[in-house]
């Protein structure tokens, strides 16, 4: 198809400043590039630039993009020194039989040797012997195409991805109760104008720098903030109350609370009798839970229980925010639709500056899992095993309905089906072997594999033990889609053009797919791939059929729901309005509005281009916020959850009586496998470490940073110990950013939610003991 450019796009070769955004966490920060001579930038030299070619790029700041608004932690600051040729991967390896060595290869070799290994595999052994599994970083176009790829290809039910390892347990709450996900249902600057925030299980201060600046605005304007996380982080340190319950008793809390605001009066009797179904069977549930029991569960005192409904409820406006904390248990989705129950019972959801959302972790994590890399879904966030989903889809791909798989394993269950039921692995942009929970079990799995080929940008600890390794192109050498925690989709462009040897994703795609009898239907060029999800998506969940590179570039992101046009918006629970009508995205809603959402209105209808989906409509203008009038279920209410609290699944005993949670650190990101390879970051976060109270230090005998075996029922991590009172005395914590001898998931539990299937990081129980010098 033809290119669109879009208003101030960049040659590669240019030297003004290229708009894109950060490669790493959800919010998606926006930022400018400015590409370097060489010698100016990050490269083999000092300062220089990789092979000859363009010396990198500087990051500049893009002060207008709203959501960051110029800031950069650390992480996002430095992220050009990984285009440096010395730290990643610039030619395909092959594994030769003779050495047992990987060795550079050619591309064609390579892709040969993929092509060869896949389709063998799946000959001999059946279609769903072969398995596909993807990143929460990867653009859109590549979940899209790796999906489409995974089942049309390959015909394989066994994809999913490490996104199910992030938010799942939060996507499923949010639509059993909600009918949609979307991990924030408002614009993060909505956070700033509440009056009352609960944050559960977000360290945001460490995790997304730039975002604590939304809580330092709530609180300067009056705002108050609650914290729940069983440490003092940098976080819980701006609370106006923290609240520090025992790993995995977030349940209990929520339960408790939602006890006290039933015997207290403070239920929103209007609100639920008018927008909600299932409360009397919620309530007999919560006053289950009394204030004396869950302090007894918790740790937490009864007064500091009173204090936070006190606080919630007497807010005008009131805001629940999950993240991995309440999330990475194996009653995650009960958890989370716990403090969902809290905002329904309250009348705090459906309503302007109010609401429970998901702080979604990965860069892509919500874009990852909507269009069609999740084990049991299809474009759009279609369900893989509904006929008319399939059936839609199937047309815009070419295929008949019933030549597409149905619904296959999640994440970690892929993973223990390695090398058994699952012989054959194509794995793009994750690092398993230090990602995963029991990861010296999913070493093992990943070790037992007939074939293993993995594409990603460095050499990781999962990518060494490949058949194959393809180096693929980073986020400052391709353009694409990204959809950040807000849903607002955004467009990353490239600044540079890869280093010769580095292939796209969607490259590899195309070049697999045309070896195994696909000479079309998976274009290189994400701009084409991006009109075929919109496509594919159209009259979806996750409707982008209306949004267009050019319209995110002049609207610096669109919000879905955005069908192709305002007079035909069949989105569930997005009724539109006429532009007039509408709020500016990054704005303050005025009050209530007559729809179940409030497009967006920031650029003017007549600046927005029409193109073939929607020539001759009113463009729809996105959606910002969602449920203002009416959830997205079959009758525009929303559904609470009975739920009762129970048991980790691992409670400590005599053998193993402490609690492990764990969790990530400012200067790495997920599996540290970019951010292991920055100089200044590893400066700053330079190896795991096991945090404990001084009680617990005093009563094992161990000083400061003398190192201590953390034991659990799968395996052993060893790191220095940091003796800190910011800390429960029953629970340690460890970062989980690196492989070797401190990695913490050697320790986790892969103990699965029944329903969204994440494992339980959060919560195992361990011994301590000494690791000698």
């Amino acid at each position: 198809m033809a290119h669109v450019p879009v208003p101030g796009e960049h040659s590669p070769a240019s030297s003004d400043p290229v708009d894109t955004h950060c490669p790493y966490c959800s919010l998606q920060c926006g930022m400018a590039l400015r590409p370097l001579p060489p010698g100016g930038g990050p490269g083999d030299g000092p300062g220089g630039g990789p092979g000859g070619r363009p010396g990198g790029v500087e990051v500049v700041e893009r002060t207008a993009f709203p959501v960051n608004r110029g800031a950069l932690c650390g992480k996002g600051r430095t992220a050009p020194a990984v285009l440096s040729s010395r730290v990643r991967l610039t030619e395909p390896l092959v594994r030769r039989p003779d050495t047992g060595r990987l060795e550079p290869a050619t591309w064609e070799e390579a892709l040969d040797r993929i092509a060869e290994g896949l389709e063998s595999t799946g000959r001999a052994y059946g279609r769903d012997a072969v398995g596909v599994f993807g990143g929460g970083g990867l653009t859109n176009e590549k979940a899209y195409a790796l999906g489409k790829f995974a089942r049309v290809v390959l015909g394989t039910s066994q994809i999913d991805y490490n996104g199910r390892f992030c938010m799942s347990s939060a996507a499923a709450a949010h639509q059993r109760a909600f009918g949609l996900d979307r991990g924030l249902p408002f614009p993060l600057a909505d956070v700033a104008r509440t009056g009352c925030v609960v944050l559960v299980g977000s360290n945001l201060a460490e995790t997304m720098p730039p975002a604590l600046r939304y809580l330092t605005e709530l609180k300067e304007a009056g705002g108050r903030l609650i914290v729940v996380d069983p440490r003092r982080t940098r976080t819980a340190e701006q609370a106006d109350l923290h609240l520090a319950p025992r790993p995995g008793t977030d349940l209990a809390l929520a339960l408790g609370l939602l006890h006290l605001v039933v015997a207290e009066g403070r239920v929103d009797e209007e609100f639920v009798e008018r927008r909600t179904r299932g409360w009397p069977e919620t309530r007999a549930a919560a006053m289950a839970h009394w204030p004396e029991l869950v302090e007894r569960i918790t740790g937490v005192p009864v007064p500091e229980l009173r204090k936070a409904v006190t606080m919630f409820c007497d807010a005008e406006s009131s805001m629940v925010l999950t993240a991995r904390g309440p999330e990475q248990q194996s009653k995650g989705t009960d958890t989370v639709g716990a403090w969902i129950n809290l905002c329904l019972a309250t009348g705090r959801a459906g309503r302007p500056l109010s609401g429970y959302g998901c702080l979604t972790g990965q860069g892509n994590g919500q874009g990852g899992r909507e269009h069609g890399q999740k084990a049991d879904q299809l474009p759009g966030y279609r369900k893989l095993a509904d006929p008319a989903a399939r059936a839609h889809v199937a047309a815009v791909w070419g295929v008949e309905p019933d030549d597409l798989p149905g619904p296959g394993r999640s994440a970690y269950e892929l993973l223990d089906a390695l090398g058994r039921d699952v012989r054959a692995l194509l794995l793009m942009g994750s690092n398993p072997l230090v990602s995963a929970p029991r990861a010296a079990h999913v070493e093992s799995r990943l070790r037992s594999l007939d074939f293993l080929a993995v594409a990603d940008v460095v050499l990781s600890e999962t990518a060494a033990l490949a058949d194959v390794v393809l180096p693929v192109a980073q986020w400052a050498e391709e353009t694409g889609t990204m959809t950040n925690l807000e849903g607002r989709v955004l467009l990353r462009r490239a600044a540079l053009t890869p280093p010769p040897g580095v292939r796209t994703d969607l490259e590899v795609l195309s070049g697999l797919a045309a070896r195994l009898g696909w000479e079309k239907g998976f274009p290189a060029d994400a701009e084409e791939v991006f009109e075929e999800l919109r496509r594919a998506s159209a009259g979806g969940p996750a409707d982008y059929s209306g949004i267009t590179y050019r319209r995110i570039a002049e609207e610096d992101g669109v919000f879905w729901p955005c069908p192709e046009s305002a007079e035909r918006d069949d989105s569930a629970g997005a009724e539109s309005l006429s532009p007039a009508d509408s709020t500016p995205a990054d704005s303050t809603p005025a009050g209530p509005t007559p729809a179940g959402s409030t497009p967006a209105d920031s650029t003017p209808t007549d600046s927005i281009p029409t193109d073939s989906m929607n020539a001759g409509a009113h463009p729809h203008p996105g959606t910002p916020r969602l449920f203002l009038d009416r959830f997205a279920t079959d009758d525009g209410r929303a559904r609470f959850a009975p739920v009762s609290h129970r048991p980790a699944a691992e409670e400590p005993d005599a053998e193993y009586p402490v609690l492990l949670t764990t969790g990530r650190v400012l200067a790495q990101y997920q599996s540290g496998a970019q951010t292991r390879r920055v100089g200044e970051l590893n400066e700053a976060a330079p190896g795991p470490y096991v945090q404990l109270h001084p009680l617990l230090a005093e009563r094992l005998g161990v000083d400061e940073g003398a190192p201590i075996a953390v034991v659990s029922r799968r395996g052993r991590a060893v790191a220095p110990a940091r003796i800190s009172r910011d800390i429960r005395p029953d629970t340690v914590f460890m970062p989980f950013h690196w492989a070797g001898p401190g990695r913490a998931n050697t320790v986790t539990n892969p103990a699965l939610d029944p329903v969204s299937r994440m494992p339980e990081f959060k919560v195992c129980a361990v011994r301590l003991e000494p690791a000698g010098g």
